[in-house]
């Protein structure tokens, strides 16, 4: 039986940010494309997402 992995890596200062779509406190994000020409930081912390505590 053949497995797969797939290998998923966090971007690095310079990278291209990933397109992703989600659901957040303020409303639907779509990104890039709601943020089209402006500067954007993304900030994300696992562990509320899964109910840790640091």
């Amino acid at each position: 039986m053949e497995t797969l992995e797939q290998v998923v890596a966090i971007p690095r200062i310079g990278d291209k940010a990933p397109e992703f779509k989600t659901i957040t406190t303020q409303g639907d994000i779509n990104f890039p494309g709601d943020y089209e020409g402006k500067w954007v930081i993304l900030f994300s912390h696992p562990a509320d997402l899964y109910g840790g505590h640091c």
